[in-house]
């Protein structure tokens, strides 16, 4: 499959998961050029064949092109962050970098995928721990929808991130957005062509991941 990379040269990476699993990377910084809007339709449906609780698919994404309604987003987001990173102790200069550099990813991003999570289509239970036990089902379900997701990305040569702001003020979110209450926005994903190789964390052995086989 190819793509364009910022240099506009064409990206082209192997389709074996094998490689698109460890290929894929966090990127925080974007080249702003448009993304094909057939690459995204077909993550988001790469994202609704995931795992879930009796196959309900408790998740809705809303997709953000348009940079006036990105820096609105990120204007609304702001004076959460700034007072949640201040509660946190940090120092006001560190948290207005922290603050710049998180705007500057919404908006240099081609665009914003946001999964939320949409639990009206749950099964009910007369008791509440099997009801919670089925909302832990959907977080745990919507967490497999987005790495679906982020892995169609890459496999089309486009980059991604995960930021998680939004399960710290999903309120503000919606209101900027004028989203349903229904919805509860759990991620921000930005998307793009990728404008520098990331840094990438080491991961784990397999020895150290598995804690137990008997």
């Amino acid at each position: 499959m190819s793509a364009t990379s910022n240099g506009h040269q064409p990206v082209t990476r192997s389709q074996s998961l094998r490689d698109i699993i460890p290929g894929r990377r966090s990127v925080r910084a974007f080249a702003p050029r448009p993304v094909p809007r057939r690459l995204i339709e077909r993550a988001i449906e790469a994202a609704g064949w995931a795992p879930s609780p009796h196959g309900r698919q408790p998740w809705r994404f809303v997709v953000l092109e348009s940079l006036e309604r990105r820096e609105a987003l990120a204007d609304a987001m702001a004076v959460s962050w700034r007072e949640q990173l201040t509660l946190d102790g940090q120092p006001a200069e560190i948290v207005e970098i922290r603050l710049a550099k998180s705007r500057e990813r919404m908006l240099t991003a081609s665009l914003l995928i946001l999964p939320c999570l949409y639990l009206d289509d749950l099964d009910a239970y007369p008791d509440a721990d099997r009801q919670e036990a089925e909302r832990l089902m959907a977080i745990q379900s919507i967490g497999a929808a987005i790495q679906n997701l982020l892995l169609s990305v890459y496999a089309d040569g486009l980059d991604a991130g995960w930021m998680c702001a939004p399960l710290f003020c999903p309120d503000v979110v919606r209101e900027a957005l004028g989203l349903d209450p229904s919805l509860i926005p759990h991620a921000m994903i930005p998307v793009g062509y990728a404008a520098k190789e990331p840094v990438r964390r080491p991961r784990l052995p397999v020895e150290q991941l598995i804690v137990s086989w008997e």
